[in-house]
């Protein structure tokens, strides 16, 4: 079981910026903020998840490289709709538009986009197609 993930960015504001818009389509909120000052000069890092628990965490602290693949769990088919067009909004590439993705299984329905780092973020959801 995974407690949580990060991903370094190269601008941490433009991250910001997409993630705010991208993850508000699955109800994923900013939980936590810590300065450079905190980490006593080893990077900012944003926390994003719910309930007061950051599990998706952004930071400035390391070399970006844009390898990193991240699915969300949508609550429903139009959460995955409401990611991808967030994400193209907040300044995300097209890499794969909402739909079904029957090779991973019958009812797999998913969107993803290319982050403002080049990472590739997914949102999806398995349940049953409408």
């Amino acid at each position: 079981m995974i407690d949580h993930i990060g991903l370094n960015t190269a601008d941490l504001t433009r991250a910001r910026a997409f993630y705010d818009a991208t993850l508000a389509a699955l109800g994923i909120t900013l939980q936590m903020e810590v300065t450079e000052e905190m980490t006593g000069g080893h990077g900012a890092h944003l926390g994003y998840g719910t309930e007061g628990k950051p599990f998706f965490w952004l930071g400035n602290s390391g070399p970006t490289g844009g390898a990193a693949h991240v699915a969300f769990v949508a609550p429903d088919q139009a959460a995955v709709d409401a990611f991808y067009r967030a994400a193209l909004a907040a300044g995300g590439r097209d890499n794969g538009a909402p739909g079904l993705r029957p090779h991973y299984h019958a009812s797999y329905y998913a969107a993803f986009v290319i982050d403002p780092d080049g990472n590739n973020i997914e949102a999806v959801n398995h349940g049953a197609a409408a």
